[in-house]
């Protein structure tokens, strides 16, 4: 099996993998998400990709690669170019820049008779806010085409607003250094956010988890990640927001992938905000497994290795079994610094904490949270009892304000 930038939590797979004496060949894309390229672990071979798909392919026909994964959303793509030379299974090729575009995603939910957002694409800022104030008015989300995460995703609600976010984003690069050349605008959603993390295989799609989203949105219009919450599989809501992602990964021909698919529960119903062809960032399988009795990456490997006992799997493929909150790290100083082992024994000492991931090394400065890449890491709180995960939210957002991320406290 061939993974294309195995980071993150495409880092994980090898080793479960392994465990069916699969081995993994690592390809590195051109353009990786520059804050995601840590060591990709153990490969029989670490192929660099130089643009040439003939070539790259050819090295991975004499590895014997039957499987090619995208690992992180640089590698979606080229996973599925790879997998179309080599004739592995794959996804459908009608349209692939849909699954990383956002504007081309809205145009194939669109074709689909799908429910999407209002969008359009511009390099002319006053193109943009004419079209703002005749269809979608204020607030309206600009962002990069092939954002990820939160990467210049502002809503902005004036055109001074507009004009001086679009000139950010043009005079940018994103996550994958690459330089941003047009600006995508979209109606902004109004409602609860969600995202379902699927597994699918010959265009069967298995749901893995399904989370709420809780953001915040900051006085400049910059949206951060608050905490996320689990919902049951039988709870009314899930079960809407699967039927509709299941929708939508067929209209994006995602077929033999991983799918962490994001979705605004609006008045209207649900409303794709994206979807990426791979796994969702930020798992700890010990913790998925305690609380879902599964993960995504163990389904990943099951349905390469394993498909007739993948397929027997019910749709709904989890279970809720501990109430879980997953918060992330705010930091409210415009000049912090990550804090060391010590001053984070208050929060490890909070009666639910299960474990902490801090996305920087202690002592190392950071800025105020605009931003995924701005926020310090993650929390997860586990518990039976729902009032003890709160109280112990709120109490880490306090020890957060107490200067945990003041350096003149050290």
């Amino acid at each position: 099996m061939a993974i294309v930038d195995a980071y993150s939590t495409g880092g994980l797979l090898p080793a479960v993998l392994d465990q069916y004496d699969i081995e993994c060949v690592h390809v590195r894309s051109p353009h990786p998400d520059v804050l995601l390229t840590g060591s990709p672990g153990t490969f029989v071979d670490d192929v660099r990709h130089f643009g040439d798909v003939e070539a790259t392919a050819s090295v991975l026909r004499r590895h014997g690669v039957t499987h090619v994964i995208a690992g992180q959303e640089a590698g979606v793509e080229l996973a599925d170019q790879l997998s179309a030379e080599l004739g592995t299974p794959g996804n459908g090729m009608s349209r692939p820049t849909a699954r990383r575009n956002k504007f081309e995603m809205a145009l194939a939910l669109r074709d689909a008779g799908l429910p999407h957002a209002a969008s359009m694409v511009s390099t002319d800022v006053e193109e943009i806010i004419a079209w703002a104030e005749a269809t979608v008015g204020y607030p309206v989300i600009l962002k990069p085409v092939a954002s990820s995460s939160t990467d210049n995703v502002v809503a902005c609600s004036s055109p001074e607003q507009i004009r001086a976010v679009h000139e950010r984003i043009l005079h940018s690069t994103d996550r994958h250094g690459m330089p941003n050349t047009t600006v995508l605008a979209q109606e902004f959603l109004e409602g609860d956010e969600y995202f379902v993390n699927t597994v699918s295989r010959d265009g069967g799609h298995h749901t893995v988890e399904i989370w709420r989203y809780f953001k915040l949105r900051l006085p400049g219009g910059n949206i951060i990640y608050d905490y996320n919450e689990p919902l049951a599989p039988d709870d009314p809501v899930a079960r809407e927001l699967e039927t509709y992602t299941h929708q939508v990964l067929d209209a994006l021909e995602v077929r033999n992938a991983a799918g962490h698919t994001e979705v605004m529960m609006t008045s209207r119903g649900p409303v794709l905000v994206e979807s990426a062809a791979r796994m969702g960032g930020g798992q700890v399988l010990e913790i998925n497994n305690r609380c879902f009795g599964t993960n995504q990456v163990e389904m990943l490997a099951l349905s390469v290795a394993k498909p007739d006992e993948f397929d027997r799997l019910p749709t709904t493929a989890y279970q809720l079994l501990q109430h879980h909150r997953f918060v992330h790290l705010i930091n409210p100083l415009e000049h912090g610094v990550i804090p060391s082992h010590e001053a984070m024994a208050a929060i490890r000492a909070l009666p639910s904490h299960v474990f902490t991931v801090m996305r920087h090394s202690e002592g190392q400065p950071i800025g105020r949270t605009i931003d995924v890449a701005t926020q310090p890491g993650y929390v997860f709180l586990i518990s039976d009892d729902p009032a003890q995960l709160l109280a112990d939210y709120q109490k880490l957002r306090q020890i957060e304000e107490d200067h945990l991320y003041d350096n003149s406290s050290r």
